[in-house]
């Protein structure tokens, strides 16, 4: 019968909380970033919580209030040079200076497509290498930053050109936020915007290099920051985490962070799921809806977003839609639909544009939001799929 492998119930979420969380921890450490400090001992604000800038300063003797100026300047003014923090006295700059630095990723290459996609291959201080992509609205002066979270991928997606980079390691805070960060700087748009004002870089996805639930407290600390009124004051609901199904980090993000949440599905069987996103063997499609059923914050007005690579032959018939739609029933959900994007090597080809729209209109049909998403960045390998770089993790041959 159609759908009866996904009807095997779900561990109790008892099975799946405190043990399975400090394994997937534990496992995300053993990737962990460099420390956030350059060769001469200076320290990185940039990344730090509030409480965390507030020790450091405490350690040279200034007092507390002296965070809120510093922390305006580098994430409400975009500054990089205490020099330029004209409220704080030049005795202090210089002490600011002595002791820390603003840092930025750095800006190896810089792709822009004909379609005006952007593309940053961003450097970081020991050399290691991430993707980020700015996806511009083609109607309206606003787009989305896609920022990655890891230095390759540990969970090798068969559809994915990332997936077949062996993860190097986790991103920290700094560089999470950093490449925001930095993709403003290449649009010029500080001081943050404020209230209603229109924001060009409008909305973050964590769809980019890596799964951001393996490295999922280097990720908090970033999106903290970057929702902090204060600062660069992005609301939740403009930032959306895309995550593979590590189910029991799903309840954790849901309950601390409450950003949007989107669920790279790509097959409604576990059978084929287990082959095209091999994660799905530890975590089955049972498992993974119901933790998006009892994600937080989900409602009519937040939906839960289904990503599907619609693949030839393997994923896009009428029966697939069907289920899906069986899948996510009573689910406040929507469905993108992304037609594959190749890239050298891949083995998979995209559905064609008749299939496409068979399987749109059944899961519209059905109620639920079905768009086709629009492939951007094609020409400089910025689309869904495709971001890869050359870094390799240090001592272990790449793996």
């Amino acid at each position: 019968m159609p759908g009866i492998v996904n009807a095997i119930p779900p561990r109790l979420d008892a099975e799946l909380t405190a043990a399975e969380r400090s394994r997937i921890l534990a496992k995300s450490a053993l990737f962990s970033p460099p420390p956030a400090v350059l060769p001469d001992g200076r320290r990185d604000l940039v990344g730090l919580s509030r409480e965390e800038m507030a020790e450091e300063f405490a350690q040279i003797g200034e007092a507390p209030f002296r965070v809120k100026q510093v922390w305006h300047w580098i994430y409400h003014r975009g500054a990089t040079d205490f020099a330029a923090m004209s409220s704080i006295a030049r005795p202090l700059q210089t002490r600011l200076a002595e002791r820390f630095v603003i840092g930025r990723p750095v800006a190896s290459t810089v792709q822009t497509s004909t379609d005006d996609t952007r593309k940053f291959l961003f450097r970081f201080r020991d050399g290691q290498e991430a993707e980020t992509v700015y996806i511009p609205d083609p109607q309206q002066d606003r787009g989305a930053v896609c920022i990655s979270s890891q230095v390759g991928c540990t969970l090798s997606c068969r559809f994915c050109h990332t997936g077949t980079q062996k993860l190097v390691r986790n991103l920290g805070p700094a560089e999470i936020v950093g490449q925001f960060m930095a993709a403003r700087d290449s649009y010029g748009e500080w001081p943050s915007p404020r209230g209603e004002t229109p924001r060009l870089l409008s909305t973050i996805v964590l769809m980019g290099m890596g799964e951001p639930l393996y490295n999922y407290e280097n990720v908090a600390r970033a999106m903290r920051i970057v929702m902090d009124n204060e600062g660069i004051g992005l609301s939740r609901r403009r930032i959306t985490l895309s995550t593979s199904g590590v189910v029991p980090m799903m309840d954790r993000a849901g309950e601390e962070l409450g950003v949007n949440l989107a669920v790279s599905l790509h097959a409604v069987r576990d059978e084929l799921r287990d082959e095209l996103v091999p994660l799905n063997r530890k975590y089955p499609i049972a498992e993974l809806m119901a933790a998006c059923r009892r994600y937080p914050g989900a409602t009519n007005a937040r939906r839960i977003t289904f990503e599907y690579v619609m693949l030839r032959g393997i994923n896009d018939s009428e029966a697939d839609a069907r289920q899906l739609v069986r899948l996510i029933a009573g689910m406040p959900a929507k469905v993108n639909l992304i037609p594959f994007n190749p890239w050298p090597g891949s083995a998979y080809e995209p559905s064609s544009g008749n299939a496409l729209h068979r399987f749109a209109n059944i899961v519209m049909d059905a109620g639920f939001a079905s768009p086709i998403r629009t492939p951007r960045g094609q020409d400089i390998l910025a689309a869904c799929g495709q971001l890869k770089t050359e870094s390799r993790r240090i001592g272990q041959g790449g793996v």
